[in-house]
């Protein structure tokens, strides 16, 4: 088995709905997601999840609390990863225009909590986690001290 993978997500609200992104080569999937990748040693997690935003979405973001720890693995393939879900809001609220630079995400949606119910998504507690008011405390990257 291999280490896990770790990913950085972002709940991004605007009116009340929330970004999500379908990133399946060839609309292989129904299944769809919070913008977000993997990340990179030496930054930060909110530096990780502003860059991967802006790779899959174009959009900038301001990162805030993180509110959903979320892990998932595939017995079979030795896959498994520990996304860490951030609240994020978009850093210019003026000009909403999404694209995808790296050519990662096939789909945009910008879901209600109603349309949330019929998408298939995860993970599952999301809308629970989204709309809820509960946050988790985040230490900043630090450097070791000797």
């Amino acid at each position: 088995m291999t280490r896990p993978r770790l990913a950085v997500r972002a709940a991004i609200l605007r009116n009340d709905r929330l970004l999500m992104v379908n990133a399946y080569p060839g609309r292989q999937s129904d299944l769809w997601c919070l913008p977000g990748g993997g990340v990179e040693p030496g930054q930060s997690l909110p530096e990780n999840l502003i860059r991967e935003v802006a790779e899959e979405t174009g959009l900038s973001i301001a990162v805030g609390a993180p509110i959903l720890v979320n892990e998932f693995h595939d017995p079979a393939g030795g896959f498994h990863q520990v996304d860490l879900i951030f609240r994020a809001r978009l850093a210019d609220d003026a000009a909403v225009t999404l694209n995808d630079p790296e050519g990662v995400v096939n789909r945009f949606a910008w879901a209600t909590r109603a349309d949330l119910r019929t998408l298939r998504h995860k993970p599952a507690m999301l809308a629970r986690a989204v709309w809820g008011q509960h946050a988790a405390w985040y230490d900043p990257l630090e450097r070791i001290v000797r």
